[in-house]
């Protein structure tokens, strides 16, 4: 349910809306747009009789939200939300690219690849210190040391700096680092793990589930947001279809509908979609036209020597190839790079 408040409303008469959604046992969130100010009554309100809000002053209408997820809809926000990320913003006219390693293998290579994605244009670096893998024998990431190198090289280089969270326990670990908190296909729905990311009050990129639905996706969504965290970037990565010729199908569909489903900006993974280097320009370059609000681009100096996902890294040239094009396809459809 939202309560929409009358054009010019005075604080007071928002505080006591405020207040009887707390009287009445629920919370209260509030967008403040423009024109109006909106208030989300967050919890089971079913039972609620609508006109306990309507006689209030300043109150212009009580809507239901019938969608499962409410603060993530465009119900409760109608405004694009553009998410600030020390010094830089997501969402909105430009679009955002983010590059780097898959995972930190050493000072050098996190070093080298930081000035290179910068120098071609990234604003922001990706840089995994714990990888969830699907073989446990497979290179796991170096943990704590990753996250002690790339403080040192997010001070040197001058770039936020987005790494991921696998369990609860990271998050403050991870949150101390890194600008933004990324929570894997994975863990989508690992509800602890949402918990603690909405908690840390740090901004999160929550990737889509690779078997999982755009309404899951919003709805894992909504346990950050229920925490007052609203700085929510969403992120298709490829989910799991009968092709095999890709490690993954990327979604770009899902970029437009997500855009009518939900105010919270949209990245694309073309990296882990594809599997394949050769195929993340040109699904980049598509993203980009279909909407999306930024890349993710996993970028390596020697992808042969890479510890994890060398075959779908692209080298510092091709990834300066991939920022030119991509200015190109942002101008075209009235957006920048």
């Amino acid at each position: 349910m939202i309560v929409v408040m009358r054009r010019g409303a005075g604080s007071a008469e928002v505080q006591a809306v405020v207040e009887r959604v707390g009287e009445l046992g629920f919370q209260a969130h509030l967008s403040a747009g423009e024109e109006h100010t909106i208030i989300g009554v967050i919890g089971d309100e079913r039972p609620i009789n609508e006109a306990v809000f309507r006689m209030l002053d300043g109150v212009e209408k009580v809507v239901r939200i019938l969608k499962p997820y409410k603060l993530a809809s465009r119900d409760f926000h109608p405004q694009d939300t553009v998410v600030p990320i020390n010094g830089i913003s997501i969402g909105g006219q430009r679009v955002t690219v983010i590059a780097g390693p898959c995972s930190v293998e050493s000072r050098e290579q996190l070093l080298e690849t930081a000035l290179a994605v910068k120098e071609a244009g990234a604003t922001m670096l990706r840089a995994g210190a714990f990888k969830p893998r699907t073989s446990p024998y497979s290179f796991q990431g170096l943990g704590t040391r990753a996250l002690e190198l790339v403080a040192e090289v997010k001070e040197m280089v001058g770039m936020p700096v987005i790494t991921e969270a696998m369990a609860p326990e990271q998050v403050p670990l991870v949150a101390e680092v890194a600008d933004v908190v990324q929570i894997g296909t994975r863990n989508m729905q690992n509800f602890a793990l949402l918990h603690a990311a909405g908690e840390s009050g740090k901004p999160v990129l929550l990737k889509r589930g690779m078997m999982s639905t755009l309404e899951e996706l919003l709805m894992s969504t909504e346990y950050i947001l229920s925490h007052g965290n609203y700085r929510v970037v969403l992120c298709e990565r490829g989910i799991r279809t009968f092709e095999h010729y890709t490690r993954n199908t990327l979604d770009l569909s899902a970029v437009p509908v997500l855009k009518q489903m939900t105010h919270l900006p949209i990245l694309i993974d073309p990296s882990h979609a594809t599997g394949n280097w050769e195929w993340v320009t040109p699904l980049s370059l598509a993203g980009i036209a279909a909407g999306a609000d930024g890349l993710l681009i996993e970028v390596h100096p020697h992808p042969e020597r890479a510890l994890s996902d060398g075959t779908q890294s692209l080298r510092p040239e091709r990834f300066c190839e991939l920022v030119t094009k991509a200015r190109a396809v942002a101008e075209a459809v009235g957006r920048s790079v």
